[in-house]
């Protein structure tokens, strides 16, 4: 069955309208809200109304999700329906659910209590922030996220059999913003050398772009402060997504099917799980990116659907501070800090892949619930395969006689950690633009602190005394 977005998922469809009018000819073309519901209906798209799903239909659908995503609230149920088994479904009927089948769940969701961090950010593509995850290093799998902090989005999230090489953490971020077109005016992350190459590269490019900025360094290294969004967003993806594929890891390592000293046993893991969970976690992004997250009373602005934020901001009265990129910048950068040929780029040991495929197909290709049986077929795999080198001991050096960009904070504790007037925050200019931004939105967008500069108090949890999510 087609879905239509719903105010819940995406947009009402009046703001589904204003966005197809950007993407249109509309001096030879027109659609309204008319024409949108015929088309709608045409398609036999439905809405939650439409659909009627009570406590009974979304049973067997929440059974199944309820074990992938143990901790999820109504509201991120009701989204989590929505992406994942195209099942558009009213908040009220999730609440019901949860209330008739999960009672302590419901009380342990209202203990929670919000953790909140202060944080600026002058705009879209202030900067990007980066950062690792180690949690599941016991698993052998290291992952890796990349988050522009004003708008919400996730710009990547990955995981591999490392998450130190410099090389490889380059990569990622090299091939976002080359698909993008453009890049953030700074790049942040916590100290460590697996982040020089994003550190060197960002500055080299930026420096390319804008020669004035030579002798400075266009990484900010979060020393004493927090590297606030990516925990976010790694705590978020902790509560909301890791939980029931921990359970999963964790049975098998308890039932003997996975042993971490077992090299053979390793690298079928690899190669049967990274993909898969790759694909899970680039279904957890799109959710992410594509669902408006819930008005917070602590968070000024902006307030709607992330992809929209960062590819419209002048619709949520902000400013976009991105810099396109010429081609043969990021060409040279990338030809100078990354071997395509490096090990820490293959899944498995060429050799082993190719024999592990063939085995994949004489078993009829399975799913990877049962295609950790590969192991059984030991016989069959090389009698010496070629181990990766210790891909993790990769150095980079950072470059010489560069400063750090200043920081600025008030004597509130809130501080501004991008790269606007130089690390110093927004000018007179941009305060302007601001204000004539402010009066194209609707006047709830408005009030802005710190001389237009928007001030987020980060949560790393959704609910507190007065706001549960939907319990």
């Amino acid at each position: 069955m087609l879905q239509c977005p719903t105010r819940t998922n995406l947009h009402t469809d009046r703001q589904i309208v204003q966005e197809l009018q950007k993407c249109i000819d509309t001096t030879r073309y027109g659609i309204g809200l008319t024409t949108l519901l015929k088309v709608r209906k045409t398609m036999g798209l439905q809405c939650t109304r439409q659909q009627r799903h009570t406590v009974k239909t979304i049973h067997d659908a929440m059974l199944d999700l309820c074990a992938t995503y143990p901790n999820a609230g109504a509201r991120e149920m009701v989204s989590l329906l929505y992406h994942e088994r195209e099942m558009s479904v009213a908040r009220r009927v999730v609440t019901e659910y949860f209330a008739l089948y999960e009672p302590e769940l419901v009380r342990q969701r209202k203990a929670c209590r919000l953790r909140r961090r202060r944080f600026w950010a002058a705009g879209v593509n202030d900067l990007f922030a980066v950062d690792q995850h180690d949690k599941w290093l016991r698993f052998g799998l290291g992952l890796h996220t990349g988050i522009e902090p004003f708008s919400g989005r996730i710009m990547w999230i990955r995981v591999w059999h490392s998450n130190r090489n410099p090389q490889l953490i380059l990569s990622y971020y090299l091939n976002t913003i080359e698909a993008l077109g453009h890049m953030p005016m700074v790049t942040q992350s916590d100290p460590g050398s697996e982040n020089y190459g994003i550190a060197n590269t960002h500055t080299m490019l930026r420096q390319y772009h804008d020669k004035a900025l030579h002798g400075m360094l266009q990484h900010c290294w979060m020393r004493t402060k927090k590297n606030v969004m990516p925990e976010i967003a790694w705590s978020q993806l902790r509560r909301q997504f890791t939980p029931g594929f921990e359970n999963l890891l964790d049975h098998g390592v308890n039932s003997g099917w996975y042993d971490l000293n077992n090299t053979l046993q390793v690298m079928v893991f690899h190669w049967v799980f990274i993909p898969w969970l790759q694909q899970k976690l680039d279904a957890y992004q799109d959710r992410i990116n594509n669902t408006a997250k819930r008005r917070d009373r602590n968070k000024i602005l902006p307030h709607g659907v992330p992809n929209l934020i960062y590819h419209s901001a002048e619709d949520f009265g902000a400013l976009d501070f991105k810099i396109q990129i010429e081609p043969e910048a990021l060409d040279f950068v990338r030809s100078l800090y990354i071997k395509p040929s490096h090990c820490v780029f293959d899944l498995v040991p060429e050799g082993f892949g190719k024999c592990i495929q063939h085995c994949y197909n004489d078993l009829g290709r399975p799913s990877y619930h049962t295609a950790i049986s590969l192991g059984h077929l030991a016989d069959e795999l090389p009698g010496k395969i070629q181990l990766q080198d210790d891909e993790d001991e990769d150095f980079v050096p950072l470059l010489d006689d560069h400063q750090d960009l200043p920081s600025r904070e008030d004597p509130n504790g809130a501080y501004y950690m991008g790269g606007v007037s130089g690390g110093l925050g927004l000018d007179t200019e941009h305060c302007h633009q601001l204000d004539v931004l402010s009066h194209r939105i609707d006047e709830s967008l408005i009030g802005l602190d710190h001389a237009g500069l928007v001030v987020w108090e980060f949560s790393d949890c959704e609910s507190d005394d007065e706001m549960v999510d939907g319990w």
